[in-house]
This record gives structure tokens, C-alpha cells and sequence, in this order.
């Protein structure tokens, strides 16, 4: 169960995470299952690799993210008249060392490309879960900069939501010319879950360690609320809209 710290938390920075989420076995089970799909389809080199499975007649990862209860955990932080919806395709993130990577600023996901009817990707939350340990920094972990979440929502209420799509408006990113703050490294262990709200600003982080250490391993998926692509546009001008007080 969340606590009413972790929900002012999210609300407050954007961003929460909830350490043992997972228990050994299904954390074990995650591992094997990206194990499979690696080993399917290898990494090459140092740094940041990705695989994007799509659900299409069910996948390994749609069972998983079912059988964890992540649905219930997210709909936590939302209102409660809203659930999640079972996401349609997962991202399996790799960050293999020695990667000595710093991010110059952040972005949002869902803009380019955006969706074939032209609005963008919106989503309601990213949760991501932490198949190895990011208890230290710069080993993969992910860039967040807390607040933002709110600030690009007052940038969207003035400009209109559709705004969002109108990149080159934007920094290279992209991500809007709002006043960001220090970012902040994402830490906690293994089977820890991370969510994020969509607007967050963030990015992928280096791993500065040797070709001895472990890569760092994540799953993550993209969450929507029930009827969140009905009223996308009054959720990015109100960040808070679909969220719990």
C-alpha cells in the first residue's frame, strides 16, 4: 500500500519511489524473462540499448506486469473513480558499462513521433521497475528534475495544450524553457518500482562503472487512465487532474 507521503510526494515532485514492491521470486521471474529477450537480441557495445515488445496476442511482459499487481499499485496514486489500463507494449531498458554519460537536459516522451492521428503520445504515469539495484548513482539510474511536472502543466494552460506537439518551440530535448532545478538521481534496490508523471522532465543517466559490474536492467511501461486519450489535453494543462489528493 502507498502512504500519504509517498502520494504528496508524487504530487509535490512528480515522481515516486516504492522500494519492494517486488518479492525474490517475481523479481527473479522478471530477470528471466528479459534474460530470454536479451539473449534473443543482444546488446552491442557500451551505453544505452532498448527493446520496445509489443502486446499483440499477449507477451511474456503483459503476463508479468499482470501478475505483479502493478495496475493496483498505480491506481493508488490516481482518483478513485479512475483505473489503469493494461498498457500495450513494454520498454526494456539496458545501461552496459563503462558508459561515463551525463544528459545535457531532459524530454518528455510521446512527442516525435507522436501518434499517426498527429496529437502526441500522452500518458497518464511511467512505472518503471528496477530489475537490479540503482542503490548507488551513475550506475544507469534515472535523471529526474522534481517539480517539473507542475511547471510544464502551467506552461501548457498559458500556450494551450496543443502546445505539447509544437516542438520547435521547445529546447533541444525536447522539453520546454521552464526553470528546471538541480536534477536528481533515482535510487533504491532491486525490486523497487519508480513512477513518474508523464510531464516529469528526466533522461537516461551514464553507468560509470567497469565491464566487470552488472548492467543496469529496467523494465518500464506507460500508463494510462481510464480515458485519459479522451481528455488529454485538459490533463497536460492540469497536471494533477487524474491523481489522488
Amino acid at each position: 500500500m502507498l502512504t500519504d507521503a509517498h502520494l504528496t510526494h508524487f504530487r509535490e515532485q512528480g515522481y515516486v519511489v516504492v522500494p519492494g514492491a517486488l518479492s525474490g521470486a517475481q523479481l527473479a521471474t522478471g530477470r528471466r524473462i528479459v534474460a530470454t529477450m536479451l539473449e534473443q537480441e543482444r546488446p552491442e557495445g557500451v551505453g544505452a540499448h532498448f527493446l520496445w515488445p509489443r502486446f499483440e496476442g499477449g507477451h511474456p511482459l503483459l503476463d508479468f506486469y499482470r501478475s505483479i499487481g502493478l495496475a493496483e499499485l498505480a491506481g493508488q496514486l490516481l482518483r478513485p473513480d479512475l483505473a489503469v489500463q493494461d498498457p500495450d507494449f513494454a520498454q526494456v531498458a539496458t545501461t552496459i558499462p563503462p558508459w561515463p554519460h551525463r544528459p545535457g537536459g531532459p524530454h518528455v516522451d510521446g512527442i516525435t513521433p507522436g501518434l499517426p492521428d498527429g496529437t502526441p503520445g500522452t500518458f497518464s504515469m511511467l512505472a518503471g521497475i528496477w530489475l537490479t539495484d540503482h542503490d548507488e548513482p551513475d550506475r544507469g539510474n534515472l535523471y529526474l528534475w522534481p517539480g517539473t511536472h507542475l511547471k510544464f502543466g502551467a506552461y501548457l494552460a498559458e500556450r494551450g495544450a496543443d502546445a505539447l506537439a509544437r516542438v520547435d518551440e521547445m529546447n533541444p530535448g525536447p522539453y520546454p524553457d521552464v526553470p528546471l532545478g538541480d536534477p536528481v538521481q533515482a535510487i533504491g534496490p532491486a525490486g523497487s518500482v519508480l513512477f513518474a508523471h508523464y510531464l516529469l522532465a528526466h533522461n537516461i543517466g551514464g553507468h560509470f562503472g567497469t565491464a566487470d559490474d552488472v548492467r543496469r536492467e529496467t523494465l518500464y511501461y506507460r500508463l494510462q487512465a481510464d480515458g485519459h486519450r479522451e481528455r488529454w489535453r485538459d490533463v497536460v494543462i492540469d497536471p494533477l487532474l487524474e491523481f489522488r489528493d
